[in-house]
């Protein structure tokens, strides 16, 4: 499953909104038989980056999005939670 695109507007964030999501995101996932989700985000995003891996996703690559991107050093990282059987 990839979760795509996740967001808290800002005048909600911080009251816990973007953990609960991401455990209903690795819920929904676990209850319909997926082995993993799987999401990308940038490296600016550092908050995001700290919420996965607070929930149990492993960076598994990064790539650049352009040349441009990649002149600029400006990389997407890539994640993975594995689900396994739920036991």
């Amino acid at each position: 499953l990839e979760l795509k695109r996740m967001s808290v507007s800002r005048e909600h964030r911080g009251r816990g909104l973007a953990r609960a999501l991401c455990r209903e995101v690795l819920a929904f996932a676990r209850a319909r038989g997926y082995g993993a989700v799987v999401l990308s985000t940038s490296m600016v995003q550092v908050a995001a980056q700290r919420l996965y891996e607070g929930q149990g996703f492993r960076r598994v690559s990064t790539s650049y999005p352009s040349l441009l991107g990649t002149l600029l050093n400006f990389q997407i990282i890539h994640y993975r939670c594995e689900l396994g059987d739920g036991n």
